[in-house]
């Protein structure tokens, strides 16, 4: 039964009530009288439901309409969202990971601010890019730089480097900030990058001539470490997340004094990675803006990988390293300096 049909049913109760007292139908006068009071009370209760019902359908209604606007506002906050969701996403195309996460984790500001942290950096140009590239149509140019920076931003991003900026065709990265493992651990994943750049460079020649190129890209690769400053650069409407420093210079110069598909080192960045990189020191190269001469060495490869290629011997253990380059020493004076240490060992 609606509300309606149980109003309509007690307004008639109390109307035949109220007939019979007019009509003095109790003819006892104390009958009558508790009779009229009990009505009367019925009355002001009956009065005092109808405003709560309606009240209370007053109430539902509200309510009701609440839900709907909940919905309708939770549908816009869903679509609005999925906007700053996708926003979010094409935003961070132009960031490094690591500088994307930091920001959008609340880890760092976006304010004009910075710090000194000990980096390693890592250049890359390619040799002769225009050269390279004079005779493909801008088309083709497109697909293959773009190509080419895909690969070494995904090996890059891979070893745990913050890629800072491209520069035509030169790449810049850098390790131990947002995130470090530690400068020495820093410094070996630079290097190990750098490594697996090359390797891949080379996978690629083969494609990369189908498209045209009649030279296929070669790179040549500086690192270095040192202390730089880090941080966000620029004004309030437009800022950088950049570094800055005279090893940033110095990482620059390095590069361009690489030979070509080599990785040239500067001196601290070779004492944090030579127990597992292979070097050869090369004449000190005089360099723009530094005074002194700077000490620096070619990159040949990773101890393991030379290991596997017999190339070198190497062995380690609890209170004892062995390493035998063999690209230095000829065999028969391996087998002289072993057996002298021997020697030793047996006296």
């Amino acid at each position: 039964m609606s509300s309606d049909d149980l109003f309509a049913a007690e307004e008639q109760v109390i109307a035949a009530a109220q007939e019979l007292l007019d009509k003095g139908a109790l003819h006892d006068k104390a009958d009558g009288k508790l009779y009229q009071e009990l009505l009367k009370d019925y009355q002001k209760l009956f009065r005092t439901t109808r405003r709560l019902m309606k009240l209370s359908d007053r109430n539902e209604q509200q309510l009701n309409a609440l839900s709907q606007e909940q919905r309708r506002t939770n549908e816009i906050i869903a679509t609005k969202n999925k906007e700053l969701e996708a926003l979010s996403k094409k935003l961070s195309k132009y960031l490094s990971p690591q500088i994307y996460h930091s920001i959008f984790t609340g880890a760092q500001n976006v304010e004009i601010a910075s710090n000194r942290k000990k980096l390693t950096i890592f250049f890359s140009d390619v040799v002769n890019f225009t050269e390279t590239t004079d005779k493909l149509e801008s088309e083709d140019l497109t697909h293959l730089l773009n190509r080419y920076l895909t690969e070494m931003s995904n090996i890059a991003l891979e070893h745990g480097a913050t890629i800072d900026k491209y520069i035509g065709d030169a790449i810049m990265v850098f390790f131990g900030d947002p995130e470090s493992k530690g400068v020495k651990e820093d410094a070996r994943a630079c290097v190990r990058m750098a490594i697996a750049m090359l390797r891949r460079m080379r996978e690629l020649h083969a494609e990369w001539q189908e498209l045209g190129a009649v030279k296929p890209f070669h790179l040549r690769i500086g690192i270095d470490t040192g202390y730089v400053t880090v941080g966000n650069f620029g004004s309030d409407d437009r800022m950088d997340y950049t570094i800055i420093g005279s090893v940033v210079n110095l990482t620059a110069r390095l590069q361009s004094f690489a030979e070509i598909d080599g990785i040239l080192l500067g001196h601290e960045t070779y004492s944090l990675v030579k127990d597992e990189i292979a070097v050869e020191e090369r004449e000190p190269i005089k360099v723009k803006g530094f005074a002194d001469p700077i000490r620096c060495y070619k990159v040949l490869g990773l101890y393991d990988d030379l290991a596997d290629e017999g190339m070198v011997i190497r062995e380690e253990a609890d209170g004892f390293k062995f390493l035998l380059d063999l690209q230095k020493r000829d065999r028969a004076e391996a087998i002289a300096a072993l057996e002298s240490i021997l020697a030793r060992l047996k006296e």
